[in-house]
């Protein structure tokens, strides 16, 4: 079925202008060169589809009143005087570490223990702001 939608990638390759255009104002293609497939689209409805992967945090008091955040979906913990600057914090590294995942991305998208991270970088890199990014954090009190 899939195979119907698919676009040849000579085709695409000749009106790339048009190719560009059709997805930015109508719609993402399917395209297909010999057995690989891949999806293009504008940066809108990437940002739709990532709209379900929700950055989750452990947020702790710590005995000198800093607060400590520790990131559910990926292995980050930030340590701050504040909530505020906490977040803030792990904005910058959730950025960090989706960029440092990105110029990796042939190792870390193969790591057994970094696979599951492709949403999560993929919806930094649009986010593209560490502050909104901290500030979307969803925290719970974590047991110290």
């Amino acid at each position: 079925m899939i195979e119907m939608l698919m676009e040849n990638a000579t085709n695409v390759r000749k009106e790339w202008s048009s190719v560009v255009d059709s997805v930015m104002h109508d719609k993402p293609k399917l395209i297909k060169r010999t057995r690989d497939r891949m999806w293009l689209s504008n940066l809108e409805t990437m940002k739709e589809i990532l709209d379900i992967y929700i950055f989750t945090a452990e947020k702790y008091t710590e005995s000198d009143g800093s607060v400590t955040l520790s990131l559910n979906e990926i292995d980050l913990v930030e340590n701050a005087p504040s909530e505020a600057e906490a977040r803030l914090c792990m904005g910058q590294a959730i950025m960090e570490y989706a960029m440092e995942y990105y110029d990796e991305y042939q190792l870390y998208s193969k790591a057994p223990n970094r696979k599951g991270h492709v949403p999560y970088v993929f919806k930094a890199l649009i986010t593209d702001d560490p502050k909104k990014l901290g500030e979307d954090i969803v925290c719970q009190d974590g047991k110290n």
